[in-house]
């Protein structure tokens, strides 16, 4: 299920791209995102656009069919939240299984309405290293540790 926000503002334009990012797109993120833009997700801490489009860039070579889906927005002010599922196959193990992650972004605005701060919400043990063959048995061993 997919959101559809309306208008020209920027987490319209914000949706818009996300949901339809493809390797090409990714030199065009000056258009959503600020030149010093500050962005952290579990596996990155950067700062600028040419670091975001190169984390942007690498999803498409080491993933298969890569692609947001937001599933919910709230905005206030120059500011917004946004849930999601990222899709993709994996291309080393189980290539044929639609792997989920679902995670949230929270975004600030610029005055110019351009991304100056993004930073991902998501649980890489629960939605990414538990899938993986040989460390996905060993984290689903130690959850269950812990949980006794």
């Amino acid at each position: 299920m997919s959101v559809t926000v309306t208008g020209h503002d920027p987490v319209a334009r914000v949706v818009e791209v996300f949901e339809h990012l493809t390797p090409e797109s990714v030199q065009q993120l000056g258009r959503i995102y600020s030149p010093d833009v500050w962005f952290k997700d579990p596996f990155n801490d950067v700062r600028g656009l040419p670091q975001v489009q190169r984390i942007f860039s690498h999803m498409f070579v080491a993933l298969d069919q890569p692609r947001f889906v937001v599933t919910d927005v709230i905005a206030v002010g120059g500011q917004c939240f946004l849930t999601w599922n990222f899709e993709f196959r994996l291309k080393r193990f189980d290539r044929a299984t639609l792997q989920t992650i679902r995670g949230s972004s929270h975004l600030k605005f610029t005055a110019g309405g351009l991304i100056e701060f993004h930073r991902d919400y998501w649980d890489a043990a629960e939605e990414l290293y538990e899938k993986l063959p040989l460390l996905g048995g060993l984290m689903r061993w130690l959850k269950r540790r812990a949980n006794q």
